[in-house]
């Protein structure tokens, strides 16, 4: 003979009801709304990762357009020297992006010196993406 599910095995005991096995509706909503929370959080991190990848390549490219414009300025003779004064911008081509620079020399406190300030930014665009301050020798 099958007895109720919840009937007690002891004749004697009250009926007691046996709770089902498994989650219930709101055990399962409740689990899911914070596993999805878990995720959302998970994207936003993963999308924030790829923006700062971006910024750190375009800003690697502007420091090696900088670098390139310190190069010439320190090799160069005296006479490229001045001709660099006269013609302080450009445009240079890194990653697959046009780069403008500005190069200024201003002379040092020691007549001997010169200070040389670089900035380089991305074409169409008034944000410094790199600068770089150097000093050489007058000419």
């Amino acid at each position: 003979m099958r007895r109720a599910r919840w009937q007690s095995m002891h004749p004697l005991a009250e009926p007691v009801a046996v709770r089902a096995q498994g989650f219930s509706l709101i055990e399962m909503l409740v689990a899911l709304a914070v596993f999805g929370l878990a995720v959302l959080g998970l994207l936003n991190l993963a999308g924030e990762g790829t923006r700062t990848a971006a910024l750190v390549e375009a800003r690697s490219l502007a420091n090696v357009v900088a670098d390139n414009r310190a190069v010439e300025a320190m090799v160069a003779t005296p006479a490229e020297l001045a001709a660099m004064g006269a013609s302080p911008r450009g445009i240079e081509q890194a990653g697959g992006i046009a780069w403008h620079w500005r190069r200024t020399l201003t002379p040092g406190e020691d007549p001997g010196i010169v200070r040389i300030d670089i900035t380089v930014s991305p074409e169409g665009s008034d944000r410094t993406a790199a600068e770089l301050s150097l000093f050489r020798t007058a000419p």
